[in-house]
């Protein structure tokens, strides 16, 4: 039987008070109902008597029989187990009167409003006020304390049949009138918590007469109910009364209290267990992002290390082209895999550490300080690929450009061997006369003049080779076999005119006839045709410049030289001056001439065909010039551009960054509103996200335009990406400590106004805003939130001591004991940084503060389950958890070794302390 006494405490306001005025706020006409009277006479008779027996004593007639008031306070102390005032024994209609109003007086202390209720109604045998007081008072004592998952009164006893009656087939529990009608639902209770009683199987929807009276019987032989109502009451009633069959359905929720507590033990370890699900696949998903965003890094730094170079700048360039899609394309997925990793990690800490279990240690080299070791590694290779593509670049257009310098000059110096050697080898002057061999002299003496002036050239093949194979050029075989040749050839041709010097000087005492304007010809030709094919040399020289300031240089040098053709042109007439007076001296003394000047082999025409030659390429020289002019004028531009987003960037990212350090001290509201406010405040962030883009396309036109510098900014893409990277991260890990805290106030039941006092105690402690405390200011904010751990044997209750103990600890400095506080810090700092950050001080004041579930509690539940035995059986599990908690328990619990187990026996004290870890033993 129900034990009564448990309602005699006061009611709470609210709820259950609003509860109790709607019950009572009844349609009082529906009693003029005959049938629905007669249920509830019955069943309300029935149920006063089942009390009333208690004191040797029953009623007959309802409204008859509490007329004097005597009964009715003895139906109140039967059921209240408190002792009214004492009743008046006269049988005059004020005795009466006054024992109803005593019964009335205790009902309405008991926070029960009693609507339209007299005394003088019930001693006039009103039955629709008796039966309405008598509700009233099932209502308040056998109804109202009934609470099933937070729901209460008549929600709360639905709710209960619901779920008992779920298994059963053709039951279908919605309310507490037709859903009672065919006897099934009586039976379903009965079998639910007593099968030995009822063949549920045996039953038949279509005979609810024998269904009901099956029930009924049964309840009243076996579980102690009364017989409350007819069979026939119910089935031939079209809408059975509600509070007659809530009346009886309270008596079973009552007699099966008792398994009640059962169905709690087993929601607390569903609970505990769904906890550790959670948790255990949170950890999972953990290794599996942690193992492939590694396995990624893995593979990624041996081709970021990889310096395999290439030999042409288009190749070189196809790398670089690479290297952005990876930059753009695969690694910020990579950059939020990493982020989502870190909030993963942090959560499932949170929760771990909410739920009072071990924190999570994932396995070897999957720490998140792993991870961040091998991104910064990843990174740093990654900045080393991309200076070693530029510097690869650079180094290849250097190559090119001077490999192409070295073939046009051996093409030069080629063309101006050619036939030299068989030149200085022939034997003209053994037949000539004087005049001749003179002749051939000086011409050999205009040769060694050229064949100094090609010297510089021939030295300058060789230092282009030299750098070519300082420069490791991937076609230097040839280059140096060229190199060979001409140096090889150069040095024949100086033996040679070493020879045939010496052969001129031996003859040269016989011939003294020579002509002096050839000669003087001769000596002023060979240097001005040697200084025309240097300037049409310089005018062919291909450039490479990086700025304006080299292009401007090169155009100087140009006007310099152009402003030289008029005194060049003065020296072009007097040469080509010299060969008329030849021309007229010989016409003056009728001197045939013998063909060409003796002294040389440049005549007059090949003078004027360079020169003509050399003037048409000036233009074609200034035109080249301001082309290139007008390319770095572009690329000056360009840096512009991309200094003035850079600098707009830059600054964005650096204001934000001390923005948002400022919102995570300065935060506001609530949690919650801090969190829409901190979501709000990151959608506004990633709406920066076009400006980005629009930088990294300004930086892929200059990188394509080859531009290696930039005056106009300090800052590089590199930087800009590392600060925005930080940024997001900043406020991803932000909302993520938001969410914790609202975390940890929901779990531990925190309430705001505590929250607001540790973050304003911990803001003002956190001098240099850092959002971390050091060991003496922690210290300090401690004192301040009135934490006396100066007693180690302090009860860590989660009280707080009193504001005016906790002014005292302020005002007289009171410290706390080194002892105590040395704990404190290994919970709050166990890596010994010396720091404590706000999540760390939330849990533990959290920890301090509430209580959270226990091994203990948990092996107290599981005892329950095991009807106070020291083990459990699979059998035991199956039937009281659900199906894939229960198979969870089995796998994981060890068989049970002590001498009372039996087959089967499963230990759940080990399993239940290894769910808390080694600190709960």
């Amino acid at each position: 039987m129900v034990d009564y006494h448990a309602a005699n405490n006061q009611p709470s306001a609210g709820g259950v008070q609003t509860y109790m005025e709607q019950e009572n706020d009844w349609d009082r006409d529906l009693l003029l109902d005959p049938a629905w009277e007669k249920q509830q006479r019955k069943t309300f008779t029935a149920w006063c008597n089942s009390h009333l027996r208690k004191a040797g004593t029953q009623i007959e007639n309802i409204e008859e029989d509490f007329r004097d008031g005597l009964k009715l306070m003895l139906l109140l102390e039967v059921i209240s187990g408190e002792r009214l005032a004492k009743p008046e024994r006269g049988k005059m209609r004020v005795h009466k009167i006054n024992n109803v109003n005593k019964a009335l007086d205790f009902i309405a202390s008991k926070g029960v409003k009693l609507v339209s209720i007299g005394a003088e109604e019930i001693v006039d045998g009103n039955a629709k006020m008796t039966l309405g007081m008598i509700w009233t008072i099932i209502l308040r004592f056998a109804i109202q304390d009934i609470s099933v998952e937070e729901t209460s009164a008549k929600e709360g006893l639905l709710l209960w049949c619901q779920r008992k009656t779920a298994p059963y087939k053709n039951v279908n529990v919605q309310n507490f009138h037709i859903s009672w009608k065919d006897g099934l639902a009586f039976n379903a209770l009965i079998h639910r918590h007593r099968p030995d009683l009822i063949d549920y199987d045996s039953l038949r929807k279509d005979d609810p007469v024998h269904n009901l009276n099956n029930a009924f019987e049964v309840a009243e032989k076996h579980l102690d109910i009364p017989k409350m109502l007819d069979a026939e009451d119910i089935v031939n009633t079209a809408r059975p009364d509600e509070k007659a069959i809530m009346t009886y359905v309270s008596s079973f929720y009552h007699a099966f209290s008792g398994a009640q507590k059962a169905e709690t033990a087993a929601n607390r370890i569903c609970k505990v267990l769904a906890v550790n699900q959670e948790n255990e696949q949170m950890m999972e998903d953990y290794e599996k992002l942690a193992s492939e965003l590694l396995e990624w890094i893995r593979r990624t730094i041996p081709w970021l290390e990889n310096r395999t170079q290439e030999k042409t700048v288009n190749e070189m360039q196809a790398k670089q082209e690479d290297f952005r899609d990876y930059r753009c394309v695969h690694k910020p997925p990579k950059v939020q895999e990493k982020c989502q990793l870190e909030i993963s990690f942090n959560t499932l800490q949170t929760k771990l550490r909410l739920s009072n279990r071990p924190a999570f240690m994932p396995s070897e080299g999957r720490m998140v300080s792993d991870i961040n070791g091998a991104w910064h590694t990843l990174e740093g290779a990654e900045k080393g690929y991309e200076e070693w593509i530029l510097s690869e670049i650079r180094r290849l257009e250097r190559l090119e450009h001077l490999a192409e310098k070295f073939h046009q000059k051996a093409a030069i110096h080629q063309s101006w061997t050619d036939g030299k050697e068989a030149m200085l080898t022939q034997k003209d002057y053994e037949t000539s006369t004087l005049s001749e061999v003179k002749a051939l002299l000086r011409k050999h003496e205009a040769f060694e003049s050229d064949l100094a002036a090609h010297q510089d050239r021939v030295e300058q093949i060789a230092a282009i080779a030299q750098e070519l194979n300082e420069l490791d050029y991937y076609d230097s075989a040839s280059v140096n076999a060229c190199c060979q040749k001409i140096c090889d050839q150069w040095d024949v041709l100086g033996a040679l005119t070493q020879s045939r010097k010496e052969s001129l000087e031996r003859t040269e005492k016989q011939l003294e006839s020579i002509d002096e304007l050839y000669l003087e010809y001769a000596k002023r030709a060979a240097p001005f045709n040697n200084w025309m094919e240097g300037a049409m040399e310089d005018l062919q020289d291909m450039f490479i410049v990086h700025n304006i300031e080299e292009i401007q240089g090169l155009i100087t040098a140009h006007e310099q030289f152009k402003s030289t053709l008029s005194e060049a042109n003065k020296e072009r007439e007097a040469i080509q001056a010299i060969q008329a007076e030849v021309q007229k001296i010989a016409q003056s003394n009728g001197i045939k001439l013998s063909g060409a000047n003796p002294y040389t082999t440049i005549t007059p025409e090949s003078i004027d065909s360079k020169w003509e030659k050399a003037m048409a390429m000036v233009p074609q020289r200034d035109a080249a010039l301001q082309e290139e002019l007008n390319k770095q004028n572009s690329n000056d531009s360009l840096r512009a551009t991309f200094a003035a987003q850079a600098n707009t960037v830059g600054a964005y990212i650096q204001a934000k960054m001390e923005e948002i350090g400022r919102i995570s001290i300065e935060m506001n509201g609530t949690l919650e509103d801090q969190l829409t406010s901190l979501k709000e405040y990151q959608k506004n962030i990633m709406s920066y996200m076009p400006e980005i883009n629009k930088l990294e396309g300004y930086h892929q036109l200059i990188q394509e335009a080859l531009i290696f510098d930039n005056q106009y900014t300090a800052y590089t893409m590199e930087h800009l990406r590392v600060g925005w990277e930080q940024l997001l991260t900043t406020i991803a890990r932000t909302i993520n400590e938001v969410e914790n805290q609202i975390l940890t106030r929901d779990a531990k039941g925190i309430s705001q106004e505590q929250l607001y006092e540790y973050r304003a105690s911990f803001n003002h402690f956190d001098k240099d805003h850092s959002g971390a405390l050091m060991a003496e200011e922690f210290k300090a904010c401690l004192i301040s939130l009135g934490y006396d751990v100066e007693n180690d044997k302090q009860k860590r209750s989660g009280q707080m001591v009193s504001d005016d103990f906790r002014a005292l600890l302020i005002s007289t400095g009171n410290s706390l004991g080194d002892g105590e506080f040395a704990r404190i810090m290994g919970i709050v700092d166990p890596n010994g940084s010396g720091a404590v950050t706000f999540q760390a001080f939330i849990d533990f004041m959290s920890r301090e503060t509430t209580d959270t579930d226990t091994a203990d509690q948990v092996i107290a539940s599981f005892k329950i389950l095991a009807g106070d035995k020291n083990f459990i059986t699979a059998e035991e599990l199956r039937r009281e958890l659900p199906p894939d908690q229960a198979e969870y328990c089995i796998a994981r619990m060890a068989p049970y070794t002590g001498p009372d187990g039996a087959p089967g026996a499963l230990d759940y004290m080990s399993f239940s302390t290894a769910l808390y870890g080694e600190s709960d033993l």
